[in-house]
């Protein structure tokens, strides 16, 4: 072994080396100078004895003892989150006992103390010796042992919640004390618990002929949570988070009324029990929220398998965040896991093939972000031992799970599209809109955005009102600088804004993301709106209440509208499904017969009032060119006042959203055969033709 591994290591030569020479002669004796001796180096400081590490420094940790030293290993922590994390684990091993079909109410008490009891109806934990440790009965090896069970071979339960064996046992080691009862065989068996270890022998406490089950009373040890406690609230939705996930049992809460001061949501007694399951669930969720379509909802039976099944809710909503909560043999999976990717990939491609069936090429743009964005969905897997990522279960990682959810539910989705033709398309109609939506934000999203701190830059045109109140306000888009002229004489300064646009704005079903980003018009227009558009977009930001397109009554006058509902609807849908947008309705003709005059808004209604007028005299009908022409005072009269103007809401019905998808793309979009044939279909109808 070469030393100079362990020792220090030598100097280099000629450097106080014994070796070293300083050239020809400079040795003694060698006729050179004799050398000057270098003065002796202190000794070297003396290094500290290493640590001792030995058997002995071998620590085994026997028991529970693993938990009560590293608890998070088991729970997460020692936040608030852990200490419902106890609750849940005993909660889980009753709701075990009922989807396997022996138990029928879980009651679940909370008292003073902050002690939690729960007890169910079901077999009841095993009290009889054990085979391996026969000094000890089965109750107390599952109480005392980590991985300790019924639920590994798969003999007593089908699919279960619990599968490591260390719920119960982690709960008794983190707990101050732990009171357990078994009612069973028409007997009641009894023994109590001090920081997991047992302060008495398995009690038969005498017969019990009425009852059945297991309960357990604990309070968390505040040697590891503190002065932490239980709160009504959480526990509360937790048990009916459980009742929704099993429609077959009851959970019956109660809570000392001491512990409910600021609770003003949570009962002192209830019993939970949802027949409808998660589609319950859903409803009590989105709480009346405008749906795109009815929830979608029924359960299957897992492809392949004897005992897995799935049950799912799913709604899409017109506004609102959305939500996918995933469960697996009713533990809440608050990361996901390989269930959720199968419920997105069935979802998605469904669609998808949907489009494709209705050749409608632009559902090919959909993607799962879009899918889920507006999606509201709740859906619980029932698997035969599944894998989870740590002992909060909180991610399913089995494989199979993935393959198996997509089968379920394909052929499923797919049948409840084409039982409804007409809102399958709607939905995907919504998707497209979503789609369509993302593709925009993307192609802005290096448009640089205004600063905070800078004022707010107004079109020069834009004529404004005074009063800030948005309500109370409102903005008429009219056609040219003449129009304009006879806009602003008859407004009401205080309420009412007016801008004048060139022309025919730009048709943005037709046109490209950087000609619409270039288009001054729709600049001036979106600047004058201020709400933004694209991921800019906020609607608290409108300036004005209504949003009043007042266009010539003629068809030139209907096709600038025609472009600007195109605008809104594809630019700014929002502020169209909350009713912001309105189309004036100018008059095209005035009726003068001495000093009486009326208008007419077309030539029927010209027809109409020509009756109203009595005796031989004449007549006089002037049909007006365009606003402009309108003297300011007849403008006001018949367009602009508000207690004498009719006005047309713009609005586009979510149950006719494939419909009306259908018709700006047919009339506004960039191919021109499907107009030539709207055009054809309609031609029959037509009586007169204006030119």
């Amino acid at each position: 072994m070469n030393d100079d591994l362990f020792g220090p290591a030598p100097g280099p030569r000629g450097v106080g080396s014994p070796s070293a020479s300083s050239g020809p002669g400079a040795s003694p004796g060698s006729g050179g100078a004799p050398r000057k001796e270098a003065p002796a180096s202190p000794p070297p400081a003396r290094q500290a004895e290493p640590a001792s590490y030995s058997a002995k420094d071998i620590e085994v940790l026997e028991g529970l003892e693993p938990v009560r030293r590293r608890p998070g290993m088991y729970i997460g922590g020692t936040d608030e989150a852990a200490l419902h994390h106890l609750a849940a684990e005993i909660l889980d091993n009753a709701m075990d006992e009922a989807v396997a079909g022996h138990a029928s109410f879980i009651e679940v008490s909370l008292e003073t103390g902050n002690t939690l009891a729960v007890r169910d109806n079901g077999r009841g934990i095993p009290v009889d010796p054990h085979p391996k440790f026969k000094n000890l009965s089965a109750l107390e090896v599952i109480l005392t042992t980590l991985h300790s069970g019924g639920k590994f071979g798969g003999k007593a339960y089908d699919t279960s919640g619990g599968l490591h064996g260390v719920g119960s046992s982690v709960v008794n080691a983190l707990s101050e004390s732990l009171e357990v009862e078994v009612a069973r065989d028409r007997m009641l068996w009894k023994q109590s618990y001090v920081r997991g270890a047992p302060t008495s022998k398995l009690l038969n406490a005498g017969a019990m002929t009425n009852r059945r089950g297991t309960l357990i009373r604990f309070r968390p040890d505040r040697q590891i949570f503190g002065g932490i406690e239980f709160s009504p609230t959480r526990l509360y939705k937790l048990c009916r988070s459980k009742a929704y996930l099993f429609r077959g049992v009851k959970i019956r809460w109660s809570c000392d009324p001491a512990l409910l001061a600021g609770a003003s949501d949570v009962p002192p007694v209830a019993e939970l029990h949802f027949p409808g399951g998660l589609r319950d669930s859903l409803e009590a969720d989105i709480n009346g929220a405008t749906r795109v379509v009815p929830i979608w909802a029924g359960e299957a039976a897992l492809p392949g398998e004897r005992t897995g099944r799935l049950e799912w809710a799913v709604v899409w909503q017109e506004t609102g965040e959305g939500f996918l909560h995933s469960y697996c043999n009713t533990v809440p999976t608050t990361q996901g896991g390989t269930h959720e990717t199968g419920f997105r990939n069935a979802l998605l491609k469904g669609l998808r093939t949907w489009g494709e069936h209705r050749a409608n090429r632009r559902a090919a743009q959909i993607v799962a972000e879009d899918v889920l964005g507006a999606m509201a969905a709740k859906f619980s897997l029932f698997l035969r031992e599944p894998q989870f990522q740590g002992q909060t279960k909180e991610k399913l990682t089995s494989p199979e799970a993935a393959r198996l959810v997509e089968q379920a539910l394909t052929d499923r989705f797919d049948h409840f599209l084409a039982g409804d033709p007409t809102q399958a398309d709607n939905l995907l109609a919504f998707l497209i809109e979503r789609a369509e939506e993302r593709l925009r934000r993307k192609e802005l999203k290096d448009t640089p955005r205004k600063s905070a701190t800078r004022r707010l830059r107004l079109p020069g045109k834009l004529t404004d009102c005074t009063i800030e109140d948005a309500e109370r306000t409102e903005i008429f888009l009219v056609e040219g600088d003449s129009a304009g002229g006879s806009a602003k004489q008859a407004r009401d300064r205080a309420t009412q804004a007016v801008l004048p646009l060139r022309g025919k704005i730009l048709n943005v079903a037709s046109a490209s993301t950087e000609k619409l980003r270039q288009n001054q018009e729709l600049k001036d227009l979106i600047e004058a709106l201020g709400c933004g558009v694209g991921e800019r977009f906020d609607r608290t930001r409108l300036r004005y209440g209504r949003v009043i397109i007042m266009t010539d009554a003629d068809v030139d006058g209907a096709h600038i509208a025609s472009l600007l509902m195109t605008f809104f609807y594809r630019e700014l849908p929002e502020l169209v499904r909350h009713g912001h947008v309105f189309l004036a309705q100018p008059p095209l003709y005035r009726l003068t017969q001495g000093a009486k005059s009326v208008y007419a808004m077309n030539d029927a209604d010209r027809e109409r009032k020509m009756k109203q007028f009595k005796g031989t005299a004449k007549v006089d009908v002037s049909r007006f060119k365009g606003l402009g022409e309108m003297p300011p005072a007849a403008l006001k009269e018949t367009t602009m006042d508000p207690t004498k103007r009719t006005l047309l809401k713009v609005v586009a019905l979510a149950e006719e959203r494939a419909r009306t998808n259908e018709l700006v793309e047919s009339l506004m979009g960039r191919r021109p055969e499907l107009r030539f044939q709207f055009i054809q279909d309609r031609a029959k109808t037509v009586a007169d033709v204006d030119i």
